[in-house]
């Protein structure tokens, strides 16, 4: 059999479907790009900016460790606020006959200790600069307050001026300075000039795998979630399939029913803390006549009845919303099918088991995924109505980043505490994304 085909010219392959599918792909990162960015800045940036603060010991109450310091660092402003008026207090009780060798040597140090400062070039360059804003009462820059020392002349200055400040308060109790409070109080404010490096690594997640208080919020988080979840899952199925029905009325129904979840949750929050109170609360007196608790007060004051009181209120509130995303997710399974086993003589429940859970499955893993996360992260509603008390006993992990850093102002632990929180986010949201993804990838008999 004879061919036309040459075998010494090589074979011509059409790559015009690669070259397309490469085109595609580059059109589809670009549509993507302007949402990949956005949550970028929004979402990933706090992170990332939150697990650098973690690494550091930063407290806004202490003014040395108020803001991120890497080197050794001397606050140009705080010192000559102090030094100048100490020295010249020394020389004051000099020269008022107090002749002691050791206010002598004191003023000797001081004065070395600020011309070693002074052989800084930056140093000295503000030095002057500093003197004149103070003098005019102006504001001093922060780019000119704080100026990188070196660690040897950081710590000299630091053993040095304590050192000071201690023979001058011993000095003083023995009755021999003249101004004696005012002179220890200007050395005292001189030992807190030097700013030292803030850096700490991972010594915050170090310490939070100790902590108890940690862990028990933790385990309040994941108490809350479960218990929530759980109960809103099912009612909110159960009224799902209720409101599914056609019925007279229905749409009033359906309106009706979300009006919890349009609620506000600190509103919320703050109607469910009047119908728990120990006095006057309707629920509490109700939850009393049925025999729930043994006493009114119970609700609010004991760690069972704190639990119970806000894992109730959220699903109170939030079970509208579970309903709603499992009354869509119904809507889109074909009346047809129904009608079908109803002919072959199906019952409601076994309509239930064999067509409506395996096609509301993936409605189900979806309001499950947005409800986990948003129960994990609880914050406002247990603040507004328990404020993570009795005892600690309804703290979640979000209440304790919030009192780590606003209430105590300790940034550093606080930012490592809202990692923890991410990290715990992610976990959840990769393992029902798995499961999503497998259930959509999945046709329904097991083929992929």
């Amino acid at each position: 059999m004879q061919t036309d085909i040459d075998p010494k010219e090589p074979i011509k392959v059409d790559n015009q479907p690669k070259k397309k599918k490469k085109n595609d792909a580059v059109v589809g990162y670009l549509l993507l790009a302007p949402a990949l960015i956005l949550i970028l800045a929004i979402s990933i940036w706090p992170v990332f900016q939150s697990f650098y603060f973690s690494l550091f010991d930063l407290r806004l109450n202490e003014p040395t460790k108020s803001e991120v310091h890497l080197d050794y660092q001397i606050d140009l402003d705080r010192y000559l606020q102090n030094y100048p008026f100490l020295v010249g207090a020394i020389n004051s009780e000099i020269d008022n006959g107090n002749s002691s060798e050791e206010l002598t040597e004191m003023k000797t140090t001081l004065e070395n200790l600020d011309a070693s400062i002074k052989e800084n070039p930056q140093a000295a360059e503000n030095y002057d600069v500093i003197n004149e804003k103070l003098d005019k009462f102006e504001n001093i820059p922060d780019d000119m307050k704080y100026v990188e020392i070196d660690e040897s002349v950081a710590e000299d200055f630091t053993s040095s001026v304590k050192a000071i400040n201690n023979d001058l308060m011993t000095i003083n109790e023995n009755g021999s300075l003249e101004k004696g409070d005012k002179i220890v109080g200007l050395s005292s404010a001189l030992t807190e000039i030097v700013v030292e490096p803030n850096f700490i690594g991972l010594e915050h997640y170090k310490e939070n795998l100790t902590d108890q208080r940690m862990w028990k919020s933790l385990w309040n988080t994941s108490v809350f979630t479960f218990i929530s979840v759980l109960a809103e899952l099912i009612l909110g199925l159960a009224i799902a399939l209720l409101i599914n029905k056609a019925f007279l009325g229905r749409g009033l129904i359906r309106a009706s029913i979300l009006i919890p979840w349009a609620i506000p949750t600190a509103v919320a929050a703050l109607m469910w803390k009047f119908l728990y109170d120990g006095q006057n609360g309707i629920v509490a007196k109700l939850f009393e006549d049925v025999g729930l608790i043994d006493r009114m007060s119970m609700l609010l004051t004991t760690d069972t009845g704190a639990m119970f009181s806000v894992i109730f209120a959220d699903v109170w509130k939030t079970t509208p919303y579970m309903a709603l995303l499992l009354l869509a997710g119904l809507q889109t399974i074909p009346s047809s099918l129904y009608e079908a086993a109803s002919i072959d003589g199906a019952s409601k429940w076994k309509q239930f088991v064999n067509i409506t859970l395996p096609l509301l499955k993936t409605s189900l893993l979806v309001a499950l995924l947005f409800r986990t996360l948003d129960a994990f992260r609880v914050f406002d509603l247990i603040y507004v109505l328990t404020g993570g008390g009795p005892a600690n006993s309804t703290e979640t992990i979000s209440m304790l980043a919030y009192t780590l850093m606003f209430t105590q102002t300790n940034f550093g632990e606080g930012s490592a505490i809202s990692v923890v929180v991410f990290i715990c986010v992610a976990i959840i949201s990769g393992i029902f994304i798995k499961l999503l993804g497998a259930e959509l990838i999945n046709d329904g008999t097991g083929k992929k």
